[in-house]
């Protein structure tokens, strides 16, 4: 067997909050391995990239999410009652649940149906002029969530709650005043949706028929026929409302790229439907948005040749997976032809895990997020009232989660919202 190469530093965190999303590949390609040892926090940990390890992490009952991301991330991310720390059966009957909720073509259908409303509603009542392009996305995509999973207008802050949502994901991967602001606004928004819950069980809060809330706070019981207890069900209904609001992250990576290429944008002002899908999981591929992820053996094994021990802690680069042209051939070009898809379930196009969703930990919302990105595309690209700018901006990977620099705009002129909505509906 062959010992894990080890980085010279003594500790890798200033140089990881430095080099961000090109950490863990540049120091593969430095040391010619796809995997390495070095020191987080003080933490020994293995640094891991690619399509074994990838399998490794999400076609295996081998690792554990429980123990592996640091406090304020788990806390912003997920929480401590999240289906992420479940594993086996446990983990199999919850992420049951949220596939019925986020993978069904007629929930997913009400879903996007409710971002064209607020979309066009949102874009219908600015003024003309240059506005924030993510500032709008999350505010629609935080009213459509909240719509979609039942959750009365009068019993929320449309406005609050995506400025809580935004804190959240744009402090996920910081350390200081900050990510301690966005922890701030992560428990109040749980306190509230604890109240919502409460209500819901005590009849104070009555519900449509079929809607995620009633879901999660009265139908689910897992393998023991329990109910979810009330702080997991506002954890749950969280991790619903805050991945769909993160979707404002690739919306603004989808809109550069359409400024980027305008010959894009006018091809799919005239048709080409078929070719979306492609052109929205090529965004997926080459933008950064999840980093890396954590994990932690549960047994002693061996890797490609390297031993690996029970409770080692793990870290897979997603990002790098992707760039590795090993797998992606001139991964640095927008290629939407390579004909990768969320449907595969394989190991190498894995900007939110990999796998199946019914049986890893691979995120089951995809469907969700490249649905919203191809009606986004067609609102986009057949209003005439909308243009994006600026075309040249530049993504810096040092910072975690990375944006647009400068920020993408929209800049709306007068139009007609009824012929927007028509040509979008195309």
């Amino acid at each position: 067997m062959t010992p894990v190469p080890r980085t010279s530093s003594i500790d890798s965190t200033l140089a990881l909050l430095a080099e961000g999303y090109t950490f863990i590949s540049a120091r593969c390609d430095e040391l010619r391995t796809d995997i390495f040892r070095t020191r987080l926090m003080l933490r020994p940990v293995l640094c891991m990239r690619g399509e074994a390890a990838a399998q490794l992490f999400y076609g295996s009952e081998d690792v554990t999410r429980v123990g592996s991301m640091p406090w304020t991330v788990l806390r912003l991310l997920q929480d401590k009652h999240s289906v992420q720390q479940l594993d086996g059966e446990m983990h199999r009957q919850r992420k049951k649940m949220f596939i019925d909720l986020a993978m069904s073509g007629g929930s997913v259908a009400g879903l996007v149906d409710r971002f064209r409303h607020h979309w066009l509603a949102q874009v219908g009542n600015r003024e003309t002029g240059r506005s924030d392009l993510r500032e709008i996305a999350n505010l629609v995509l935080t009213k459509a969530s909240a719509d979609w999973i039942g959750i009365p207008g009068r019993n929320r802050d449309d406005r609050g709650l995506a400025n809580s949502l935004a804190r959240m994901i744009d402090n996920t991967g910081r350390l200081g005043p900050s990510a301690w602001l966005a922890l701030m606004f992560r428990w109040r928004t749980e306190r509230w949706l604890l109240k919502i819950v409460e209500a819901v069980r005590d009849g104070s809060l009555q519900l449509r028929e079929e809607c995620a809330l009633k879901t999660i706070c009265l139908l689910y019981r897992d393998a023991d026929g329990r109910a979810l207890s009330t702080e997991a069900a506002a954890v749950e209904l969280l991790n619903l409302l805050r991945p769909i609001a993160a979707i404002s992250r690739w919306i603004e990576f989808l809109c550069l790229a359409l400024a980027s290429d305008p010959n894009w944008r006018e091809r799919f002002r005239s048709g080409h439907d078929e070719e979306i899908e492609g052109f929205i999981e090529e965004v997926r591929r080459l933008y950064p948005f999840f980093p890396f992820v954590g994990a932690r053996l549960k047994k002693d094994l061996v890797w490609q040749d390297h031993p690996l021990r029970k409770g080692d802690w793990l870290l897979l680069d997603l990002y790098g997976t992707m760039h590795d042209p090993r797998l992606f051939p001139q991964p640095a070009v927008f290629n939407p032809k390579r004909g990768s898809s969320w449907r595969d379930g394989d190991f190498r196009f894995i900007p939110q895990g990999g796998g199946r969703p019914e049986t890893s930990h691979r995120c089951p919302g995809e469907k969700i997020t490249v649905e919203i990105l191809q009606e986004t595309l067609k609102l986009v690209c057949r209003s005439q009232s909308v243009r994006i700018t600026p075309a040249d901006a530049i993504v810096p990977l040092g910072s975690v989660p990375a944006s647009p620099a400068p920020p993408i705009s929209i800049i709306l002129a007068d139009a007609e919202p009824n012929a927007v909505a028509a040509r979008s509906r195309r």
